[in-house]
């Protein structure tokens, strides 16, 4: 007998995608795709804006505002800026070509979530002219290519369809990144790591429970000596610290989103007393909860009072 076809679209009970949270979290949006065509010598800043640089022909180098590295870019790069720093790109060998793709971050309070990202992610295009051409390339060109034809010959839905186009190009780049060995310690690195991502989903799916190092150690299959050493080294901080950052920044979205006391907010994120939760919070955003809900409901243009009742996750 046939087996019934699964959904692909659901996600397995066992795993939490932290990818996926944080795309949600900061609510990205694809914005417009436009072309570039400059003479050598010539430099084109970009500011306030996410970025996303497909080179198609020539040499330009890329400089990143306070940052001291620069990189050279040539026809097959993928470049993304992620959190939307100011840049330029300087062609230096005859005329160059290239695409920009620009996206907008819909969640300000979130876009703290960006900053595991590096200013720059950088893909070669010519590290892959071996023939060997990874999954992440191949997906990166048919998104292009399908980017061009909507561009050279645009229809109805052509603005939607860019939109999706460089939504994908970010989720691949950033999957690209977060799984090379180039990636520095961060929670969305150890997400991508087999072993360590185990006591992220575990830690993410529920914040409250007490997680000691043994615990999550055994989930990882790991001596609690060997899983400490991997998720500080995948993840940049130890399971203790990151345990709480995960709990205040779900303290965040419960007092941003619902009409929940202090008090029953704290017991939700695993704090024992509410006094005890208000000085990790100030300690941690600088002002009392109270306080700190106060000021995003009012930044949403919604006066002083708390929003209405959602629920909470």
């Amino acid at each position: 007998m046939t087996a019934p076809p699964q959904n692909f679209a659901d996600r397995p009970e066992e795993s939490y995608d932290l990818l996926s949270e944080l795309l949600q979290s900061v609510r990205l949006s694809g914005d417009r795709i436009v072309g570039h065509a400059a003479p050598q010598s010539a430099s084109v800043t970009f500011t306030d804006m996410g970025c996303l640089h497909m080179i198609d022909e020539g040499e330009v180098v890329l400089q990143v505002a306070g940052e001291s590295r620069v990189e050279h870019l040539r026809s097959g790069d993928f470049v993304l800026l992620p959190r939307g720093d100011e840049h330029s790109l300087d062609v230096i060998s005859g005329p160059a070509q290239w695409l920009c793709g620009t996206f907008s971050i819909g969640d300000p309070q979130a876009s703290h979530l960006l900053g595991s990202l590096p200013p720059a992610i950088v893909l070669r295009g010519g590290d892959m002219a071996d023939g060997g051409k990874a999954d992440w390339f191949e997906g990166l060109e048919v998104a292009r290519r399908m980017a061009v034809l909507e561009m050279q010959s645009p229809s109805q839905g052509s603005a939607v369809m860019i939109a999706r186009i460089l939504d994908v190009i970010f989720i691949q780049m950033v999957r690209a990144w977060a799984s090379s060995a180039d990636a520095e310690p961060n929670w969305l690195a150890g997400a991508f790591d087999p072993q360590i991502g185990v006591a992220l989903s575990a830690i993410h799916r529920d914040p409250c429970h007490d997680w000691t190092v043994e615990e999550l150690a055994r989930a990882c299959n790991l001596s609690r000596s060997s899983f400490a050493a991997r998720f500080g080294a995948r993840v940049g901080r130890p399971p203790a610290t990151y345990l709480a950052h995960v709990r205040l920044h779900t303290a965040t979205e419960l007092l941003r989103d619902t009409q929940l006391s202090i008090a029953v907010v704290a017991k939700r994120v695993g704090y024992e007393s509410e006094a005890a939760f208000s000085r990790a919070f100030k300690n941690r955003y600088g002002t009392p909860p109270a306080h700190w809900r106060r000021e995003a409901y009012a930044s949403t243009g919604g006066g002083t009072k708390p929003p209405p009742v959602g629920p909470a996750r």
